[in-house]
């Protein structure tokens, strides 16, 4: 946990660890020596790789710092490295993630709740309560909506194997094709939820990737059907340019591909039962 000193920090260091997490290191320059739930903080990343074993990383480093952070993780061998951090400026991400992707780490994020598997760890920010371990898998790109489809999800019975908050950036570090891929690889994943909004293109182009390499039920969700053209909806990737983007080209393109669409969130659990 880079940033694990901070009062965000600290709050969901204990929550990954009551989730079941294994926190085994946190970083914070100056801090060495000192401890946080339990936790050895270290001034380095390369010093909780090598003498603590850490092999991921999450973010909670504010935007001005927090490229130099993830630089920092990558060149010290962390293979997964979640940024929740929001606002990091457009030019630190698109520097960043073919930086990483050329060291073999996968980002997940920035902007982010993170990612957590119910009965086995999570990275993030999701609260823990909303969570039930089952055989579907969940990629959103709002942390709001995944709080509130997947507690649906739960109250109507249907568990997660792991819930991906993707992140609502324009530069992202893992896609919705590259998430997608890894549900349908993954043996227990037998379904799938996708939760897009309007903005950029990752919508249809998960449509095509669905159309062509999915074997699993897929059900979606977009957001952003409401939003007048031209204007950024709460991410700064939600945004309609030249009439690409809008919650209508997506819906279309999931139609397409034979992936039925909820209307609202709470629809979500209806059209999985749809899918047993």
């Amino acid at each position: 946990m880079q940033g694990i000193t901070g009062h965000q920090g600290q709050f969901h260091t204990r929550a990954m660890l009551d989730f079941g997490t294994k926190v085994v290191a946190g970083v914070t320059p100056g801090k060495a020596g000192t401890k946080v739930e339990g936790v050895p903080v270290f001034d380095r990343v390369a010093d909780a790789v090598r003498k603590r074993k850490a092999n991921a990383s999450m973010l909670f480093v504010p935007a001005p710092y927090a490229k130099d952070a993830a630089v920092e993780a990558v060149e010290a061998g962390i293979k997964l490295l979640v940024i929740v951090t929001e606002r990091i400026p457009f030019h630190d991400s698109l520097d960043l993630m073919p930086y990483a992707r050329s060291k073999g780490t996968t980002v997940i994020g920035p902007n982010c709740p993170g990612l957590a598997s119910p009965g086995q760890a999570k990275m993030g920010i999701m609260p823990n309560l909303l969570f039930k371990e089952g055989d579907a898998g969940v990629i959103s790109r709002s942390g709001t909506l995944t709080y509130e489809i997947v507690n649906a999800m739960t109250q109507a019975g249907f568990g997660q194997t792991t819930c991906i908050g993707i992140g609502g950036d324009p530069i992202i570090g893992t896609s919705m094709v590259e998430a997608l891929a890894w549900f349908q690889k993954d043996r227990a994943t037998k379904r799938i939820v996708l939760v897009g909004e309007i903005g950029g293109t990752a919508e249809e182009e998960a449509a095509d990737f669905i159309r062509r390499k999915v074997t699993k039920p897929v059900v979606a969700y977009v957001a952003g059907r409401s939003a007048p053209p031209g204007k950024r909806m709460g991410h700064a990737g939600a945004i309609i340019q030249a009439g690409k983007g809008t919650a209508e080209s997506k819906m279309k393109a999931f139609a397409d591909a034979g992936v039925p669409v909820a209307q609202y969130p709470s629809e979500v659990a209806t059209l999985l039962a749809s899918t047993s």
